[in-house]
């Protein structure tokens, strides 16, 4: 549940992070908790630390927009807080890739700042 905490506690000892993943981490959260509060407390400390990783960070989520509108209040508020998400956490992040049918569609490239290789280093 501490997401952001254990980026920023275990990132400068590894090579890589792979958080796989956002929806279960938010699932979790609304079993958790019955306030927005606390979840969109962790939302912004997740995307904090995401603005300055300690090390490559590769976040996995579920598109679940694309689809119809659910029927119960319940699934639409999840639906709604995995959108909201995902917005804010690729708001964060400097690349962003959708992935369709196994094939990559950039959806943010990462932009390459003088003096970095393609690999942001």
């Amino acid at each position: 549940m501490e997401l952001a905490e254990s980026i920023a506690k275990e990132g400068p000892h590894a090579d890589l992070m792979l958080i796989d993943c956002l929806t279960l981490w938010l699932s979790n959260m609304m079993l958790a908790y019955e306030d927005q509060k606390p979840i969109d407390e962790r939302i912004e400390r997740l995307c904090a630390v995401l603005r300055d990783p300690p090390c490559p960070v590769v976040l996995v989520s579920n598109e679940v927009g694309a689809g119809i509108v659910p029927e119960n209040s319940l699934a639409r508020r999840f639906r709604d807080i995995v959108g909201w998400t995902n917005q804010q956490v690729a708001a964060a992040c400097r690349q962003v890739i959708w992935m369709v049918a196994g094939l990559p569609v950039p959806i943010k490239p990462m932009a390459v700042n003088p003096g970095m290789d393609k690999q942001g280093n």
